[in-house]
C-alpha cells in the first residue's frame, strides 16, 4: 500500500469516526429534548387539569387548615418553577408519589399492571403482523383484482370502525352467544388465587411453569381483545406492506430476475420482500407502540387488568398522580420504540447512515 493510499484510508476511517459520533450525539440530543418535553407537558396538565390533588386525597368535607397543610407538603403553594423543578427531579427518579386509589407508590402500580398491557399488545402485533404481511404482499401481487378490493376494503374497516363499538360486537358474539372465549378479565377466578406469576406475563409463566390449563385458560381471555387490536394493526400493516411491494415490483432488479427465469414465488417472496422488509420492520414496531399507548378503550371492554385501564379508573378517581405517571411511562416507551425503530432501519438499510 503506498503513502497515498494510505492516507485516503485514514481519512475515510476518519469521517466514518466522526459521523458515527456525530450520529450518536443527535441520538442522545434527541431522546433528552424529546423526554423532557413530555415531561413538560405532562407537568402542565396536571396543572392544567381542574382537579385539586390536596382535595383529591383528604376529600371536599377536610378542613381548610388540613387542605393547605397537605398542599404544603405536596409542594402545591412554592412557586411554579420550583415545582417543575421537584417534579423532573421525582420524574428521573422514578418517583410518581402516591396513588390516592390504591395507597400504593405509582410506580410499584404500574409496574404490576404493565405487563398485561404488553402482553395483550405483543399478541396483537404478532396477529396483525402474521396476517397483515401475507395479505399486503398479495394486494400487490395481484394490483387492481378482486382480491386487491378485498384485502383494502378490510384495512378500510379496520381504519374507520370505531373500537369500542366492535369491542362490545365482538363480545356478544364470541363471548355471549357462541362461547367461543372467555369472559372479560385475564385469568379465571379459580386459577386467580392458585397460580402464582414470576414475570408478570401470565401466558409466559404459566407455559414456563407448565401449568398448560392455567395458559389454556389466560388464552380464552387474552384471545379476543388481543384479535381485535391485531385488526386493527393488521390494516396498518396491510396497507404499508402494500404500498412497498408495489414500489419493489415496479424496480429494474425485478425485471431482470424475470428475464434470468426465475420463478415468480422466488421472486415475490425472496427479492421483493427482502427489500420491503427493511422499512416493514419500522412499520410493524410503530404498530407495536400504537397498541402500546392505545390500548386504553380495548382494556376497559375487556375488563383487561393493564396501564390503560389502570389510568382510567385513576382518572375517573380525580388520581392525578397515577393518571401523569402512566401517562409518562406509555409516553417514554412510545418514544423509546420510536428511537429504536429509527436505529433498526438505519441499522438494515446502509444508505440512510450517512443521511
Amino acid at each position: 500500500m503506498t503513502l497515498t493510499d494510505q492516507t485516503i484510508a485514514t481519512r475515510r476511517s476518519r469521517r466514518r469516526a466522526s459521523s458515527f459520533v456525530k450520529a450518536v450525539l443527535r441520538f442522545v440530543v434527541t431522546a433528552v429534548t424529546t423526554f423532557f418535553g413530555l415531561i413538560a407537558v405532562t407537568f402542565f396538565i396536571g396543572r392544567v387539569v381542574p382537579i385539586d390533588p390536596a382535595l383529591a386525597i383528604v376529600g371536599d368535607r377536610a378542613p381548610a387548615h388540613v387542605v393547605e397543610r397537605v398542599r404544603e407538603e405536596l409542594g402545591l403553594n412554592r412557586p411554579l418553577y420550583e415545582q417543575f423543578y421537584i417534579y423532573v427531579k421525582q420524574a428521573l427518579s422514578g418517583d410518581f408519589g402516591i396513588s390516592v386509589l390504591t395507597t400504593n407508590p405509582v410506580m410499584a402500580d404500574i409496574a404490576r399492571v404493565f405487563p398485561a398491557t404488553i402482553e395483550l399488545a405483543t399478541v396483537g402485533t404478532l396477529i396483525g403482523a402474521l396476517l397483515g404481511v401475507p395479505l399486503g404482499v398479495l394486494a400487490a401481487v395481484k394490483r387492481g383484482s378482486f382480491a386487491d378490493q378485498i384485502v383494502r376494503v378490510i384495512g378500510l374497516i379496520g381504519y374507520s370502525v370505531p373500537i369500542f363499538w366492535l369491542g362490545l360486537l365482538s363480545l356478544v358474539l364470541f363471548y355471549a352467544r357462541l362461547k367461543w372465549v372467555a369472559y372479560p378479565g385475564r385469568i379465571d377466578i379459580v386459577y386467580e388465587y392458585t397460580f402464582t406469576p414470576v414475570t408478570g406475563f401470565f401466558l409466559l409463566d404459566a407455559a414456563w411453569q407448565g401449568h398448560w390449563d392455567v395458559f389454556q385458560d389466560v388464552f380464552r381471555h387474552v384471545i379476543l381483545p388481543a384479535a381485535l387490536l391485531g385488526y386493527f394493526s393488521l390494516a396498518y400493516i396491510s396497507r404499508m406492506t402494500r404500498s412497498f411491494m408495489l414500489s419493489e415490483l415496479s424496480q429494474e432488479y425485478i425485471v431482470a430476475a424475470r428475464a434470468k427465469g426465475l420463478s415468480e414465488t422466488r421472486i415475490i417472496w425472496f427479492h421483493a420482500l427482502r427489500n420491503a422488509a427493511v422499512p416493514l420492520v419500522t412499520v410493524i414496531a410503530l404498530s407495536y407502540a400504537n397498541l402500546l399507548e392505545g390500548s386504553v378503550l380495548t382494556e376497559t371492554i375487556f375488563s383487561w387488568p393493564g396501564l390503560g385501564l389502570y389510568i382510567t379508573n385513576s382518572l375517573q378517581n380525580a388520581d392525578m398522580n397515577a393518571v401523569l405517571g402512566g401517562t409518562l411511562v406509555i409516553g417514554a416507551v412510545f418514544v423509546g420504540i420510536n428511537i429504536f425503530s429509527d436505529l433498526l432501519y438505519r441499522t438494515l438499510d446502509p444508505r440512510t447512515r450517512s443521511r
